[in-house]
């Protein structure tokens, strides 16, 4: 099963705004009529409205989302980059790859339609339209187009499911789907026959859960041996789990708790989930006549077990019952602790601007500075200018004079050099 997956996202770039002048007959002056350039699309995660897995991120891991459209002449706007939808299954959490190991989760993707935008596009660039003034009827400057989000992700899979089968290797975990829903996992006489979740919807009467058979933990599955540490994740969102145990194992107690150690040193949410503990195999003569002695250590243990055949069905129907009483007390206790609201806070802003001196040169750097520069180059006179006008709006003129900045002296901004005129 594909359950975790890196890509790459990246929206649109915006348009160029144009620079443009009306030209017709009889319109000897005709002013600037250069249009503004089109927004870049935006990436989205959207949950399908089923079940499934992330292998569709195997045969694709770049995702892009169409470019603005360039502004053109008789202030027409290029148009706007289709957004890029990209469907992830119920379950899918989404963290944003930074440096090193760290991976900042950006959302976690539960209900069938919600969406996350996770790549923004480029405001398309202004036209010399935009720019005209009193002064300047003729403005030979546009804006290029912006530049849109461009990271990488990690998606991770955690199926979404009510109750969750756990327990060691060939203790009868898909027998016991199989034997409760339409669902057909491969079953086999060895271990490690489950190689990926498996999901099964059970009905009784007019309730219906959905049923998780996890493949089989071994002792250091939390560490990565065996298949555990890739499946564990499944169980967190699970409210309560099934534990089955093979009654043809000498020391049942013991399985539990290897497995329950298992758990425990993955998370302390997964070990604090409600457990209906099942016997399984009750149907070996063997197992019958232990029965009482494997019910005296799992009371020890504190819990009060089941003993069932998975294989003749026997016992299933009183597990299930159990399972969807545990189930209902464990929703109620949810429903009656206040959820409080999700507060959205956007990011901590640091300084817009920061002035650095080396060698007789003044460096600006900033966020806003350089997409300044990169929206309007250094080329020309008049670009020159109007960058010189929006440093001053931002507090950049007078806080180069207040560090020392002399008219003639050089200043790199954006990572580009103009001569300051103070």
């Amino acid at each position: 099963m594909i359950d975790r997956v890196k890509i790459r996202v990246q929206g649109g770039d915006g348009g160029n705004g144009s620079i443009s002048f009306r030209r017709e007959k009889f319109v000897p002056m005709g002013g600037p009529d250069g249009g503004d350039g089109g927004n870049g699309g935006s990436v989205w995660l959207v949950v399908a409205g089923k079940p499934g897995t992330l292998a569709d991120f195997r045969r694709k891991r770049v995702y892009r989302a169409d470019k603005g459209g360039f502004g053109q002449g008789s202030n027409k706007h290029g148009r706007n980059g289709s957004d890029l939808l990209i469907e992830v299954p119920p379950g899918t959490v989404v963290r944003r790859a930074g440096d090193g190991d760290s991976l900042e989760i950006i959302g976690d993707l539960t209900a069938p339609g919600q969406r996350l935008r996770v790549a923004r596009g480029g405001k398309g660039g202004k036209g010399n339209a935009r720019f005209a003034t009193s002064i300047n009827q003729a403005p030979r400057i546009a804006e290029k187009g912006g530049k849109s989000e461009d990271l990488e992700l990690i998606l991770d899979l955690k199926l979404i499911s009510d109750v969750g089968i756990i327990g060691l290797p060939n203790a009868g975990k898909s027998t016991l789907l199989r034997a409760v829903s339409a669902a057909r996992p491969k079953v086999a006489e060895y271990p490690f026959t489950t190689l990926e979740p498996v999901l099964g919807v059970v009905d009784i009467g007019y309730e219906s859960l959905v049923l998780a058979d996890i493949p089989g933990l071994i002792e250091g599955a939390h560490s990565g041996s065996g298949l555990g540490l890739d499946f564990l994740r499944h169980i967190e969102r699970t409210r309560v789990v099934i534990h089955l145990v093979d009654g043809g194992r000498p020391h049942p107690e013991d399985d539990i708790n290897a497995v329950n150690n298992e758990l425990a040193a993955y998370s302390a949410e997964l070990a604090a989930k409600r457990q209906v503990v099942a016997v399984n195999k009750v149907d070996l003569p063997e197992v019958r006549e232990r029965k009482e002695a494997m019910a005296m250590a799992l009371r020890a243990l504190g819990h009060e077990p089941l003993f069932i055949s998975a294989a003749t069905r026997k016992g299933v129907k009183t597990l299930l019952q159990r399972v969807f009483a545990v189930l209902a007390e464990e929703k109620a206790k949810a429903a009656a602790v206040p959820v409080a609201p999700t507060v959205l806070r956007p990011p901590s802003r640091g300084p817009r601007f920061v002035i650095t001196k080396r060698e007789g040169v003044y460096k600006v750097e900033g966020e806003r500075i350089t997409d300044l520069v990169e929206r309007f180059g250094v080329e020309t006179e008049e670009a020159r200018a109007e960058i010189r006008r929006r440093l001053a709006r931002l507090g950049v003129a007078a806080a180069l004079r207040r560090a020392g900045a002399r008219p003639g002296d050089r200043i790199l901004v954006g990572g580009e050099e103009i001569e300051w005129q103070g």
